[in-house]
């Protein structure tokens, strides 16, 4: 029988049917290759099985109550997961469906985040591909908090598939020939009033909802950064800065935590959101300070990064910033505006500064560069201002 062995995990590939007819020699194979390797853990691949009988299932126990909770089994095909779910062994161990293949090659590329990115693949569906090849966990959390946003009324657009990708994978959505805000103003920029009420609406409604237990708190996420960067800062400088976010009030506030208008997308009269695995709780500080980035501060000392990111020009993504936060805000007041702007600037050039620490680019010639201006604009802010807080309506 076909097998691999990696640091104490044993896989084993059966092929074709296990019945009645085989099953003794079958057995007798796996209990021979798993006498050799020893292994601490077992998977099953079942890519290659066609079909098992109960006799099969009584092999497949057996090794169940051998390995116990190390024993799982990966890329059954649809009939041999049926199989498993029907006589109850999908509720003895792990069983993994096989998943389509799928090519996006030539696909339009609709946005990129960090944790991957989302293609085009027809004229009424987009699929996101991960980047970590190691990714179903991930893809089974971000559709378990669309669905959790979703029903807390949320618009949100619901993965209905996984598929694989190359050697990673992907989430399917189906949206009905929506487009990004991004691809709304890159063809018409005059579409910034449009596009700034819906962004605004949308945040109100994220950031009025009580998020659920389980999100991870962004209060602790920018901690850790300003605990990163405290090389390039003064110790007074440094100990301000993580007093002025430990002050800021946690108040189980949703947050989006990516959100920007390559992940708003309008289908009809409906406005969605995408990337959700992004969720998180914390101020809406937070969320301002990483639309603040998208829209500016990423392009502090190259405006052609906005440009690139977002498809529209460097002035137009700062007017649309500007006039998304007066309505969010509730004030055409601009020594309020501008006070609110340095706050999030405060901690999206923290994010900036951070990134491109954990990337590496701060060791080049233009990481430096983006690295000093974003610790000279905190700096001179830290001296401005003594709390992050600001008035909500």
């Amino acid at each position: 029988m076909k097998n691999s062995f990696d640091n104490g995990t044993l896989t084993l590939y059966p092929e074709g049917s296990i019945d009645t007819t085989n099953v003794a020699a079958v057995e007798e194979d796996m209990n021979a290759v798993i006498g050799q390797h020893q292994p601490t853990s077992l998977i099953l691949n079942l890519k290659q099985l066609s079909y098992i009988s109960s006799a099969g299932l009584r092999v497949v126990l057996k090794l169940r109550r051998r390995f116990g909770a190390n024993i799982r089994a990966v890329e059954a095909s649809p009939q041999v997961y049926e199989i498993f779910d029907i006589t109850g062994f999908t509720e003895m161990l792990p069983v993994d469906k096989a998943y389509r293949e799928l090519d996006v090659t030539g696909c339009e590329v609709i946005g990129e985040g960090a944790n991957g990115k989302v293609y085009r693949i027809g004229t009424d569906t987009i699929v996101k591909v991960y980047k970590d090849a190691d990714s179903l966990d991930e893809i089974k959390r971000e559709r378990e908090l669309a669905r959790t946003a979703f029903v807390l009324g949320i618009p949100t657009a619901i993965p209905y598939d996984v598929v694989r990708v190359g050697d990673t994978y992907g989430s399917v959505f189906e949206l009905l020939s929506a487009k990004s805000f991004a691809e709304l103003l890159a063809e018409d920029e005059s579409r910034v009033e449009f596009i700034a009420e819906r962004t605004a609406s949308i945040a109100k409604i994220i950031h009025s909802t009580i998020a659920p237990a389980n999100l991870p708190s962004q209060q602790e996420t920018v901690l850790s950064w300003v605990d990163i960067v405290e090389p390039y800062f003064t110790e007074e400088q440094y100990r301000k800065f993580r007093s002025m976010v430990e002050q800021l009030p946690e108040d189980g506030t949703m947050l989006h935590g990516d959100f920007h208008i390559k992940n708003i997308m309008q289908q009809g009269d409906d406005t969605l959101l995408i990337d959700m695995d992004t969720l998180c709780v914390g101020h809406p500080l937070y969320e301002l300070a990483f639309m603040y980035n998208a829209y500016v501060g990423f392009g502090v000392v190259d405006r052609h990064v906005i440009e690139n990111f977002l498809g529209v020009s460097a002035d137009t993504a700062r007017a649309l910033w500007r006039r998304t936060l007066s309505l969010y805000l509730g004030t055409e007041d601009t020594a309020r505006l501008d006070e609110v702007e340095d706050k999030a600037a405060i901690i999206g050039l923290l994010r900036v500064m951070r990134r491109c620490m954990r990337i590496g680019e701060d060791k080049t010639e233009e990481g430096r560069k983006l690295v000093a201006a974003c610790h000279d604009r905190i700096a001179d802010l830290l001296s401005r201002y003594d709390t992050l807080t600001f008035e909500e309506r």
